[in-house]
């Protein structure tokens, strides 16, 4: 058996932790630049707050309902996480996290409802977060479970321990909401007569494998009972590493776009050195307001291809400003930039060039490992380039930004006694 278990309103709840007087009031954390909302407290949903809807449209709604608005403190929800996962990884013989608030846990041994209970419990105490248990035979099955645990019972845990209790649940339970189903995959089998789980599991493997290729089958076979997505109990590699982020202020000038553009290629490469990874490839683009169709519109992208892996911050920055200034137009103000590393190869693997223009990559690679040893240890940010700039207009708004409590000693709870 698989259990899944999920944060019940991960981002809310880890602001509620330090804050017990939101407990029991509505609570709304937005996106980058305090954009959309990206998470919302039971109390926010039932006042029909709707995920990702913009701020702006509902602030007379927030205003009269006396709704908590948060900006994103990743920094707070990343440690939070590792704490539910570690108190978790101990109740179980085997552990996959999915994702920042979910894990599948490995129940083979003993799937029995008060061990999940226990274990909600645990966490609660342990690190202040509710959570909701779902225990099934499959992956797909697990998620319809959690679903149920967290909307329909009192002790957040729903086990699927009969045939008989999986087949009276799927016959009521939206297709779309099925694991893996995206919005056009429902659209499609809707049309065909298919609107709950129950059907689709019924349906005929060759008209689902035509219709939803290889993936829809293995969904078919989960609802099944029959295990295609097993445990993945080692991290698997990524193919590509993604910053890009929106700015707080649209920016103009070059130099200030080189700044953005510097800052995101390094938090590239300090990704790419924990997983002892290089790539081969740097992406860059830039884009305008796209909401303010008076001005101009443009979206330049490009791409450089290294002629040896890398993960040296210094060797990447200098390609992806080259790769700036060939995008960059003057006669455009910018409102977002991102860049992205591709081609990644292990470390160790890495084949070096004929015309590598690199002399001692041995002294560049102590280097990194000391400017990321200094910045593990001091802070974030404490040691960067130069051409990351100081100034930062480009930087993200935050205006509702919560204290990092867990991450950060000036931010500690302070208690008067």
């Amino acid at each position: 058996m698989i259990a899944l278990a999920d944060c019940n309103n991960f981002y809310a709840s880890c602001e509620r932790i330090f804050a017990p007087h939101l407990e029991n009031k509505p609570i709304v954390v937005l996106s980058n630049n305090d954009g959309c909302v990206i998470a919302r407290s039971n109390e926010a949903k039932a006042l029909g707050i709707k995920m990702g809807e913009p701020a702006f449209k509902i602030k007379s709604l927030i205003e009269r309902n006396k709704v908590n608005v948060f900006s994103t403190n990743f920094a707070l929800y990343g440690d939070l996480s590792q704490r539910v996962m570690s108190v978790m990884r101990d109740e179980v013989k085997a552990m996959e996290v999915y994702s920042i608030d979910e894990a599948f846990l490995d129940f083979s041994d003993l799937a029995e409802k008060d061990r999940a209970i226990s274990i909600c419990k645990k966490v609660k105490q342990w690190t202040g977060i509710p959570i909701s248990i779902g225990i099934a035979p499959t992956k797909t099955l697990a998620k319809i479970a959690n679903h149920i645990a967290k909307k329909h019972t009192k002790s957040g845990v729903f086990i699927f321990d009969n045939e008989d209790l999986i087949k009276r649940v799927l016959n009521w339970f939206p297709v779309e909401d099925v694991w893996g189903i995206g919005r056009k995959s429902a659209k499609k089998l809707k049309e065909f007569g298919i609107h709950t789980a129950l059907q689709f599991r019924e349906a005929h493997p060759d008209w689902i494998r035509r219709n939803l290729s290889v993936n829809g089958v293995r969904m078919q076979k989960e609802l099944q009972g029959e295990v295609c997505y097993p445990l993945e109990l080692t991290p698997i590699k990524k193919k590509s590493i993604t910053t890009a982020r929106s700015f707080g202020n649209e920016i103009k000038k070059l130099s200030e776009l080189g700044e953005a553009v510097s800052s995101h290629i390094n938090n590239c490469a300090i990704k790419l050195r924990k997983e002892k990874s290089c790539c081969t490839k740097v992406t860059v683009f830039i884009q305008t307001n796209r909401f303010k169709l008076l001005e101009k519109q443009y979206y330049g992208y490009t791409s450089i291809q290294l002629d040896t892996p890398t993960n040296d911050s210094l060797e990447l920055t200098e390609q992806a400003i080259q790769a700036l200034k060939t995008i960059y137009k003057d006669d455009c103000t910018y409102k977002k930039a991102g860049v992205i590393v591709e081609g990644l190869v292990p470390e160790e693997q890495m084949q070096l060039s004929l015309f590598d223009t690199q002399k001692d990559r041995g002294k560049r690679n102590d280097l990194m490992k000391t400017l990321d040893r200094i910045n593990v240890k001091m802070g974030r940010g404490t040691v960067k380039l130069a051409v990351q700039g100081s100034s930062r207009r480009w930087k993200l708004k935050q205006e509702k930004l919560s204290p990092c409590y867990t991450t950060r000693f000036s931010d500690m709870l302070k208690v008067e006694v």
